[in-house]
C-alpha cells in the first residue's frame, strides 16, 4: 500500500514539473490579446484545453502538426473549430501559430 502512495505521488510530481516546464513556453501564447479574445474561450485560458471544448494547444498532436496545418485549421477551421480567416489577418495567424509551435518545442 506505501509502495501505490509512493507511486502516485511521484506521478503527481511528474505531472506537475511536466506543467511548470509547459508555462513559460506558453506564456507569449496565453497573453496574447488575439489568443485571449478568440482561443481562450474553447482552449483555456493557459492553452492546456477544456474538457469537451479545444483540445490543447501544449499536446504532442499540437506538436506534431506543421505550421501549415495549424495556419489552415486556424484560417478554415475544423470539426467544431471555427474559421477565423475572416476575422484575424494573416500576421495575427501567423502570430498565433508561431507561438504555439513555439510552446511545443521542447
Amino acid at each position: 500500500m506505501k509502495i501505490a502512495r509512493l507511486l502516485v505521488v511521484l506521478a503527481l510530481l511528474c505531472a506537475f514539473a511536466a506543467a511548470e516546464d509547459q508555462a513559460p513556453k506558453a506564456a507569449a501564447l496565453t497573453a496574447n490579446p488575439i489568443y485571449r479574445q478568440n482561443c481562450a474561450k474553447c482552449h483555456g485560458d493557459t492553452a492546456e484545453g477544456r474538457h469537451f471544448r479545444g483540445p490543447s494547444l501544449l499536446s504532442g498532436k499540437a506538436a506534431a502538426a506543421s505550421a501549415d496545418d495549424l495556419r489552415n485549421i486556424i484560417t478554415k477551421g475544423k470539426g467544431h473549430m471555427p474559421k477565423f480567416g475572416g476575422k484575424l489577418t494573416a500576421s495575427d495567424i501567423d502570430t498565433l501559430v508561431e507561438q504555439i509551435k513555439a510552446s511545443t518545442t521542447k
